[in-house]
């Protein structure tokens, strides 16, 4: 690597690298994860090595567990980089709260629901050129990748103005009307327990917040940055 950066007389430049992003043989498809194998990775840690002022970057950790993370670090891959993991944890939030919300308040008069699920799938279709590309199958299998696809190609719809609007009439209603956390129990138990624990309060954003840091939790974990 330092010889590439003097042959282009970039010395300078070199002096400023800290890491370098590779591939471990981590991946993920729609439905199926790539599990980082330590023993298939020791030439490329080992390689690190010889380089005492570089760490590596592990491109594309999503959906590793924590033993694989935890191993990663140990190999030097001290940069984990992470993306659909977190949005899919949001993703999971929201539309077991909207489960909830349909059940508790699906016959309430007065209460319009926010039909999150419906009008994600509409914008989706609408504008489907942040995932047609992706998804490949049948109908129904492309159905079911768009809202639960490892790629989480929904993610790039939050900002659309449909979808955010859908999304604040469900935070919304759960804040006027707050399930019992019995419902809680049955969609999002390790919440559920996180509330009757007296560990986080119960209101909508907090439990989104939650959700997205189970998996936060296990990369802090990985990096013993979790007292």
């Amino acid at each position: 690597m330092h010889a590439a950066f003097k042959k282009l007389k970039l010395e300078k430049a070199w002096e400023r690298v800290h890491a370098v992003v590779v591939q471990p043989g981590v991946e993920f498809g729609d439905a199926s994860v790539d599990l980082y194998d330590s023993k298939k990775a020791q030439g490329l840690a080992g390689y690190i090595k010889k380089h005492p002022n570089l760490v590596y970057e592990a491109h594309s950790t999503d959906y590793q567990s924590g033993k694989c993370l935890t191993e990663l670090v140990r190999d030097h891959f001290a940069v984990l980089k992470v993306g659909p993991w977190l949005t899919f944890a949001l993703r999971e939030a929201v539309f077991a709260m909207e489960n909830m919300e349909k059940e508790y308040l699906g016959k309430k008069s007065g209460v319009t629901l926010s039909k999150f699920q419906e009008t994600l799938e509409k914008v989706m279709l609408k504008q489907p050129e942040y995932w047609k590309n992706y998804y490949k199958g049948s109908e129904t299998e492309v159905v079911i990748k768009r809202k639960y696809s490892y790629s989480d190609r929904c993610r790039y719809y939050w900002p659309v103005a449909d979808v955010n609007s859908a999304l604040e009439r469900l935070l919304e209603n759960l804040k006027k009307h707050t399930p019992p956390v019995t419902l809680l129990s049955q969609y999002m138990p390790n919440q559920y327990a996180a509330i009757n624990s007296g560990l986080i309060k119960y209101s909508p954003e907090t439990l989104i917040h939650s959700k997205i840091m189970e998996v936060t939790s296990i990369y802090s974990k990985a990096c013993n940055l979790e007292k």
